[in-house]
């Protein structure tokens, strides 16, 4: 028999373990903000460069976090991340938020990746819902309407992945080297859905809710393969598929998200789709990724059946989050004790119990890589704190 109580008191006391992690090794007292990269060691490095992906992600967590926990410690993190963001990201000719920075906070990479400017949606949207501050909102609307001014195809529907700083066409629209140079992914979509979802939570407008409508259609439509359940990753204009890849984390990440865009928005016959569909995608997820200590494996290349068995971060959090999702919708106590089983596993191989944080990856024997970064460009707070805060929301609910 599972303890709910106890496993909500471990998850909380997780919860301020990450949150104190950042706020003693990230602020950065020289230049303002917070630091572009700590090592594997704990070790700052020196003249690392910021993302905007980064410094949204801090500000939606120390928001969040802040309206879970009412310490107002966390939305003085929160207001330092706002400020930062719009002094140094914010592109105050053609609006929008840059890409990159240097330590100091003068632009090195002015690109439009749309995936940075969901993330800015996402950060300003939740910082208005913790502070009341209206110029986050107006930041987060403004967001918005940029993205569907310059990236939206209204022919074949969906987002272009990037463009140049004015606003102009892009040949390399990829989000990170390992990507495939094609206009529209799986990722920025669903980063685009969440956003987008937060923002709809504090501003009831038509358009908005016609566009999460419409991104849930192009998930259940098109990202998805109906035949597998599996999210589809990389797509030509027309959306023909491009990928053989299968992201696991990716997959569950999704199932919950789906859900939770379908709740705001508020139609039961959509809402009904989509939890059929995102239940499916659970199974599948942990029929097919899971290991038999309770986590979940990286990816798999389907061509020739390439099963990437390092088990990331930010998978084990999301699959927590879907697990606890899954047992909501059906009630089915199966998913709480995979869900227990999943935080068992970070419990015991992802968090670093030495230098704070959680690892970046494991090897299949639960070996941390030492050449990960421990925050950085792609590593930041909000997969491992938003899991804890969801699945602990859900825990209360039936507590």
């Amino acid at each position: 028999m599972i303890d709910i109580q106890q496993l909500y008191q471990q998850q909380n006391n997780e919860l301020h373990n990450i949150l104190k992690y950042w706020i003693d090794n990230t602020l950065d007292v020289a230049h303002g903000g917070f630091v572009g990269q700590i090592d594997h060691f704990n070790h700052v490095v020196p003249g690392a460069s910021k993302g905007a992906v980064l410094n949204a992600r801090i500000l939606w967590t120390f928001s969040a976090a802040y309206r879970f926990t009412r310490q107002a410690e966390y939305l003085q993190v929160a207001e330092n991340a706002f400020n930062y963001l719009l002094l140094h990201f914010w592109d105050k000719q053609h609006g929008g938020l840059v890409w990159e920075v240097d330590a100091n906070g003068k632009v090195l990479n002015g690109r439009k990746q749309i995936y940075a400017q969901g993330f800015g949606v996402y950060g300003f949207s939740e910082y208005y819902r913790a502070s009341g501050n209206t110029l986050a909102l107006d930041k987060a609307i403004e967001l918005y309407r940029l993205i569907e001014k310059h990236s939206y195809d209204a022919k074949d529907g969906g987002y272009i992945e990037a463009l140049a700083q004015d606003w102009s066409p892009l040949e390399d629209m990829r989000l990170s080297p390992k990507d495939a140079n094609e206009p529209k992914s799986m990722n920025t979509h669903l980063h685009i859905l969440e956003p987008y979802t937060n923002l709809l939570r504090v501003w009831d407008d038509a358009g908005l809710k016609k566009q999460v409508r419409s991104l849930i259609r192009i998930f259940l439509d098109k990202i998805i393969d109906s035949q597998t359940a599996h999210f589809q990753l990389f797509f030509g204009m027309d959306w023909e598929v491009r990928s053989q890849i299968v992201s696991y984390g990716h997959d569950i990440e999704g199932a919950w998200l789906l859900t939770e865009a379908a709740h705001v928005l508020g139609d039961d016959a959509l809402t009904a789709e989509v939890e059929k569909m995102a239940i499916r995608m659970v199974d599948v997820t942990m029929n097919e990724g899971g290991d038999t200590d309770g986590s979940i494996f990286y990816e798999l290349e389907t061509d020739h059946n390439h099963l990437d068995t390092d088990k990331h971060w930010w998978p084990q959090a999301e699959a927590m989050v879907g697990l606890a999702w899954a047992w909501k919708i059906t009630g089915n106590a199966d998913y709480l004790g995979m869900l227990d089983k999943s935080w068992r596993f970070i419990d015991k191989y992802i968090i670093d119990r030495k230098n704070g944080e959680w690892f970046w990856r494991v090897n299949k024997d639960g070996a941390p890589y030492t050449t990960e970064d421990k925050a950085g460009f792609w590593k930041c707070p909000y997969h491992n704190s938003r899991a804890l805060m969801e699945v602990m929301e859900v825990l209360h609910a039936k507590r």
